[in-house]
């Protein structure tokens, strides 16, 4: 409904009054505006009523500064996550390079120290790598991944970098056992090397150690003493570690003096084997295993269709 004239603003009145109240006002504002601009009287009451106004300005913009101090929180929370996740696989995955590389230089430096070994003792020997562990209760053998094609033959000596690991048993037309010479099975004729004296090292039971049984009760020997092979038997070449002596004590039957030493050779962490080629029986079968005591007689309940061979013999017992 349309408003009459008496109704309307008494400032904006269309009579003369009104007219004249509104020029006034128009003039009051600009010389307000002219003494503002050229003395700067209003400076100071702009300068109080904008700092009276500023909280209500403050107070209506917290509403939108949350929501983007939230958003804000929420986006940087979930990029470092994402950075955190990403700086974990980079750190797991550096973690298995490093890994990688250091197993993969372990791995050079044995297969260095083996062309080392076999360039400074000028032998006929063979790589090979082992393909499998069996470490039964009574039976610690390896087996590697040459055979007969390869040229394998029963009876050829088995060594590292370090010394004597064991011989061949068993060969099969793509792989071939070997026993190890901590097998109760196995015996290797071997010398002290700082005063000489010859004896037989036999495998053990617990697998890691080789014992000396019939060491003389005169005989010079203490923990420290190095083993070599001594040669006899033809089976094994003179020279090559075999061990060291960890303890000497009487034998419980006071005869003799019984002996514990640790091989030299890494036999529960070789990749790689030397098989050396100048020792290895003829072709033909293999001469069948016969487990013997430490003095050399057949163990109780043992057959042997050929007579027992030496103490002093390097093939497996």
């Amino acid at each position: 409904m349309a408003r009459t004239r008496d109704e309307s603003s008494p400032l904006f009145a269309g009579n003369a009054a009104g007219t004249l109240r509104l020029i006034v006002y128009l003039a009051l504002a600009v010389v307000l505006m002219v003494l503002d601009h050229r003395n700067g009287w209003l400076w100071r009451l702009r300068y109080t009523a904008s700092a009276v106004v500023e909280p209500v300005y403050r107070l209506a913009g917290l509403p939108a500064v949350g929501v983007r101090t939230m958003s804000v929180a929420f986006a940087d929370r979930q990029r470092l996550t994402e950075q955190n996740q990403r700086l974990r696989e980079d750190l797991l995955l550096a973690n298995a390079k490093l890994n990688r590389m250091a197993a993969v230089a372990e791995q050079n430096q044995r297969l260095k120290e083996l062309l080392d070994t076999q360039h400074s003792l000028e032998l006929n020997v063979q790589l090979a790598r082992v393909i499998g562990v069996d470490l039964g209760a009574y039976r610690y053998q390896l087996t590697l991944n040459m055979g007969a094609r390869d040229g394998v033959r029963p009876g050829q000596p088995v060594i590292d970098a370090h010394g004597v690991m064991g011989q061949v048993k068993e060969v099969l037309p793509t792989t071939s056992v070997v026993m190890l010479i901590t097998d109760p099975s196995h015996a290797i004729p071997v010398v002290i090397e700082r005063t000489g004296l010859r004896t037989v090292a036999y495998g053990s039971r617990d697998g890691d150690q080789l014992a000396l049984p019939t060491i003389p009760l005169a005989a010079d020997v203490r923990t420290g003493d190095k083993l070599l092979t001594s040669g006899l038997g033809g089976r094994f070449p003179p020279g090559f570690p075999v061990g060291e002596i960890r303890a000497v004590a009487p034998a419980a039957s006071g005869m003799f003096l019984v002996a514990q030493a640790q091989p030299s050779a890494d036999l529960d962490r070789s990749e790689d084997v030397l098989l050396l080629h100048d020792q290895a029986e003829p072709d033909g079968p293999p001469a069948p295993v016969t487990p013997m005591g430490p003095s050399g007689e057949l163990a109780p309940g043992a057959t042997s269709a050929a007579p027992p061979m030496p103490t002093n013999n390097g093939a497996t017992r």
